[in-house]
């Protein structure tokens, strides 16, 4: 007990710890509606498109690199819902088109033109322990934005996960709700970014989803064990990363991989096959939320 408390009496580890349990909750959060839509992609090419406008931004104005990504993360997102509905080209190729030029983008202008601003290999691979509280307080504000927007229009959103083509029918504006969707989830990305890295916070959308999914058929249920998976590899991934003196991004993907593989030994991967059979009848009423 004593070397488990030992270190809340640094002031950088309790913030880590705070942030890193936040961040895990809210990509356990809002990863649940990416990996039943069967977009796990989209959360790998997004942040790799925010770390292009991360760069873009930082060769005119360093100090708002943050609301530049953003926006750029926001703006891929939507083109991405946009492409896809709109055109022969799948949601796939879409992501595969618009996130990787991003990203190379990114890349290209760091090799040129270096940057004033955080790290390349921050951006990369994220500091936790390095984060200000600026980044603490908009960490907080996306995932009560997220909670908020989830509680609001969760029979929409549920309804929409399952059969789009039958929401739309029955009065859901289901382009505007997936836009709003691809927004939160950007907003998400952005500010865990700088916690956990381009190159693995997408493992953090999918892993804890994809746990809930094999311990579960419940959609609601499934939400609920998701966030607490990816608040307890936030926690669990961050005392590691303190006694073994690994990068805490890297340990909290570490520990998630680990509960992931738990869990497949125990239930054979049962749930992963039969998403589309999940219980979610009974959580639906006779006309979806508008």
């Amino acid at each position: 007990m004593e070397e488990l408390i030992a270190p809340l009496g640094y002031a950088f580890f309790t913030k880590g710890l705070l942030v890193a349990t936040l961040s895990g909750a809210l990509l356990g959060l809002i990863g649940v509606y990416i990996v039943l839509r069967g977009m796990s992609y989209i959360g790998h090419g997004l942040s790799h498109s925010i770390f292009g406008g991360f760069a873009a931004v930082q060769l005119f104005a360093a100090q708002f690199y943050i609301l530049g990504a953003g926006l750029w993360g926001v703006a891929s997102a939507l083109a991405i819902n946009a492409v896809s509905r709109r055109s022969r080209v799948g949601a796939d190729a879409a992501i595969g088109v618009i996130t990787t030029a991003s990203f190379a983008l990114g890349v290209a202008l760091f090799s040129k033109f270096g940057t004033s601003g955080p790290a390349f290999d921050n951006a990369l691979f994220g500091s936790i322990l390095g984060i200000s509280v600026e980044q603490i307080i908009g960490l907080v504000a996306v995932s009560i934005l997220t909670l908020t927007f989830v509680l609001m229009r969760y029979r929409a959103l549920l309804f929409t996960t399952f059969d789009p083509h039958v929401a739309e029918v029955s009065g859901v504006n289901v382009r505007r709700l997936e836009a709003a969707l691809m927004v939160v989830l950007s907003l998400a990305i952005l500010a865990t970014l700088t916690v956990i890295g381009v190159t693995l916070v997408a493992a953090m959308l999918v892993i804890p989803a994809v746990v809930a999914r094999m311990l579960t058929d419940s959609f609601s249920r499934m939400l609920v064990i998701s966030t607490i998976v990816g608040a307890a590899s936030g926690v669990v991934g961050m005392y590691l990363s303190y006694f073994a003196g690994v990068p805490s991004g890297t340990m909290i993907v570490l520990v998630g991989a680990a509960v992931f593989l738990v869990v497949l030994a125990i239930t054979g991967g049962r749930g992963l096959r039969k998403t589309a059979g999940m219980d979610h009848h009974s959580e639906l009423v006779a006309a979806p939320a508008r």
